[in-house]
């Protein structure tokens, strides 16, 4: 796996790739927790908002049914009569009171009753505790938790129970007027908001500690608890800040933010402490670490993979370039090649050894296997009764025909023959073609009348590179096995065309058929290459020959027609087309 590591670039690769690799995966990783640390803090203030917003809806709401409740007061008269008699007085003399001034046809109005019902409703609200007050002492309306009332009469207006604080509630101030006479006050109702009442609704989730702060310092803590909570909360309502961060420790920090209420005189404070709130996130902090860090290993295994790909190209590249400095051009298994440079020099190594065994290949070991397939043609298809037997019937011709026409038979013979002896082994498959012409013209004489041929061969295959004399071969197959001296009509077709990756010829006679032992006989032969008869020596030379040339880019096939005679198929790929005259070229 990491055999690369013994190359010293790709060591120093591979460092260098791994510690950018580590970098940038902990700059993301510290990026993308800082972002998650971010929307936390933010989660805290928008719900320390939300908090603030519904505790000062409270307390505005209580002000509104206030003075609501004033409004109610001034309008009725018997309310205002109950409160002349409640206060400055005792519990009995309120009593006293109340009956001396009450009508006998009109029911008594009690003003305790109508403050619970209307303001607190059923003592069960906000406000917990309504006093009344003249110069020097009040009375007390007090509401418990279950909705019960109790009083308290001629308490001094400096006692505990009336001293302005926080953490008791909110206190509204409203001076009580004679309704017949507004320059004349009676007295002051001073109504206390229970702080408990209040902010026990709020409920702060992402907060550790929240309080909210008096003017004077006093502190009502809403979560939290504790003197270091309170000298906290003061510190932030001294720093003046609606937000920001706090040093709370040698090595942490705490967010905090604050709002200031502008008709209650008080501060909210919410705090956030960074350690905590890791705390509670750390599962999904961990998971970011654990997708950093499988991104990151993931990254290195491709860096490995691709480091030690293109150490193998080396590798081969080396191997190569020793292989050709021995002349081994012994064929390698193929290699996956990659599209980088060394992936083009190895595949332009492997060609070029490649094409250098191709080229021995074909300028000499073809030569020695074309001496061999001429000396065997020589003696085993050149019938010597042929010639005999064409020079004959040029001579009966000569007796009976004109000069002209065997003129004409002798020159094509001889045409035929030089062209057979000549050196060159490699023509175009056009010359071929016209030395097969040459030899069915010379058939046409033998046959007068009996025997046609016709050529349907593509211009574009006329160029093709090919060895000499086996196309001729092929049709003397079909005069020895095929032909039909009784019939008036032999035909012999060569198409050829191209298609889209290869090129066919297709030599077709509509002589005698092959019967099907014989037909798979023959197809076995020539797949495993085993030495054919005599009668077959022509055809296994030409399959020998073009297999040897074209390599495995060529193949044949021999099938009967359906009407009649012998139907076969020389395939040449492009490709192999395109290694042989790359080979011709150098």
């Amino acid at each position: 796996m990491l055999s690369f590591m013994r190359i010293r670039i790709y060591r120093g690769k591979f460092v260098a790739y791994a510690v950018f690799v580590v970098f940038i995966g902990l700059a993301l990783g510290a990026l993308t927790c800082a972002v998650l640390l971010d929307q936390w803090i933010g989660n805290s203030r928008n719900e320390a908002a939300g908090a603030f917003s519904r505790a000062e809806s409270a307390l505005q709401y209580d002000a509104d049914r206030i003075e609501a409740f004033m409004q109610r007061v001034y309008s009725n008269s018997e309310l205002v009569a109950d409160i002349r008699s409640f206060l400055g007085n005792n519990a009995e003399g309120y009593l006293t009171a109340r009956l001396q001034d009450s009508e006998y046809h009109r029911p008594l109005v009690s003003f305790p009753d109508d403050m619970k019902a209307f303001l607190s409703n059923g003592g069960k609200g906000d406000i917990t505790q309504i006093s009344l007050h003249t110069g020097q002492e009040g009375n007390v309306i007090r509401f418990d938790s279950s909705g019960n009332t109790s009083f308290l009469f001629r308490l001094p207006n400096t006692d505990e129970m009336f001293r302005d604080s926080i953490r008791k509630g909110f206190v509204y101030h409203k001076k009580l007027s004679d309704p017949n006479q507004i320059s004349r006050q009676l007295g002051e109702f001073r109504f206390l908001a229970s702080s408990e009442r209040i902010f026990g609704t709020v409920k702060m989730d992402q907060s550790d500690e929240a309080a909210a702060v008096s003017a004077s310092g006093d502190v009502y803590l809403i979560s939290g608890g504790g003197p270091d909570t309170e000298e906290l909360v003061r510190r932030i309502a001294a720093d003046g800040r609606a937000h920001g961060f706090l040093k709370t420790g040698w090595a942490n920090r705490a967010y905090f933010v604050a709002f200031n209420s502008n008709g209650f005189d008080y501060r909210f404070v919410s705090v956030v402490d960074l350690a905590s709130l890791i705390r509670r996130n750390a599962s999904v902090l961990i998971g970011v670490f654990l997708i950093v860090l499988a991104a990151m290993v993931c990254v290195l295994m491709l860096i490995v993979y691709n480091l030690r790909e293109d150490a193998n190209f080396l590798r081969r590249i080396i191997a190569s370039i020793g292989r050709a400095k021995t002349a081994d051009f012994t064929r390698l298994s193929p290699a996956r090649y990659r599209r980088n440079e060394y992936g083009m020099i190895a595949r332009e190594l492997d060609d070029m050894i490649h094409q250098l065994d191709r080229h021995i290949r074909t300028n000499y070991l073809l030569k020695l296997k074309q001496q061999e397939t001429e000396m065997k043609a020589l003696q085993n298809q050149i019938n010597p009764h042929f010639l005999y037997n064409t020079l004959e019937v040029i001579r009966s011709s000569a007796l009976v025909n004109s000069a002209d026409y065997t003129s004409d038979a002798i020159a094509t013979l001889g045409a035929l023959y030089r062209d057979i002896v000549k050196n060159d082994n490699i023509i175009t498959l056009g010359n071929e073609l016209s030395l097969l012409q040459k030899y069915l013209k010379i058939m046409e004489f033998k046959y007068p009348n009996r025997f046609f041929y016709q050529f349907n061969v593509e211009t574009a295959l006329h160029a093709l590179p090919t060895v000499k004399f086996w196309l001729q071969p092929l049709a003397e197959n079909f005069f020895v096995h095929g032909f039909r001296p009784e019939s008036e009509y032999n035909l012999l077709v060569v198409n050829g065309w191209e298609e889209d990756s290869h090129f066919v010829l297709e030599v077709v006679d509509n002589g005698r058929r092959i019967s099907e032992e014989r037909l798979a006989e023959v197809r076995r032969r020539l797949a495993r290459g085993d030495d054919a008869p005599v009668e077959n020596i022509g055809l296994r030379n030409v399959y020998t020959r073009l297999h040897f040339f074209y390599g495995s880019g060529f193949s044949m096939k021999i099938d009967n027609n359906k009407e009649a005679g012998v139907q076969i198929s020389v395939i040449l790929s492009k490709e192999a087309i395109r290694d042989v005259q790359a080979a011709d070229r150098r």
